[in-house]
């Protein structure tokens, strides 16, 4: 493949459509998230991922999972998690199996304020996709994630 190959330059265009859509639908969301609730994407998301843990076996993620859910570095995860503890909306403590190891959960207070935010992340999202399907470059994604269904975590 050249730098001229057109299936390189059509590779190249999809991968710019498909940043743009991200970065619109995450603009959107953000704006929406930060007016109502105070909440950034990436707070929301690890509120979120968080709230889905249970005590069953493997129920509690570990840091590098939890940052890999939120498509964050673990250091990043990390700071973030601070910043939401040091809100009140998340809580630390010591695996019991594991001394080593630390476990975050969802306070009532975060736990609240994401069912408060969900309805809004949602409709958001919605409206996100709505408006780029009326742009000929991005309705195909639009279609393509409209149509995904991830399985459901056990």
């Amino acid at each position: 493949m050249t730098a001229t190959d057109p299936a390189l330059t059509a590779l190249v265009q999809g991968w710019c459509a498909l940043s743009l859509l991200h970065g619109r639908i995450e603009a959107h969301i953000e704006r929406a998230l930060q007016t109502r609730h105070g909440l950034s994407v990436r707070e929301y998301s690890l509120l979120d991922v968080l709230s889905r843990q249970h005590d069953g076996d493997g129920g509690h993620l570990q840091m590098k999972q939890v940052a890999d859910a939120v498509v964050l570095s673990q250091s990043a995860t990390t700071r973030l998690v601070t910043r939401l503890e040091d809100r009140g909306l998340l809580a630390r403590y010591l695996c019991p199996t594991d001394r080593r190891g630390i476990y975050t959960n969802v306070s009532e207070a975060g736990l609240q304020l994401l069912e408060e935010a969900r309805p809004t992340n949602d409709a958001a999202l919605r409206e996100a996709l709505d408006e780029a399907a009326t742009k000929p470059e991005l309705a195909p994604l639009v279609r393509v994630v409209e149509s995904a269904s991830l399985p459901t975590p056990a």
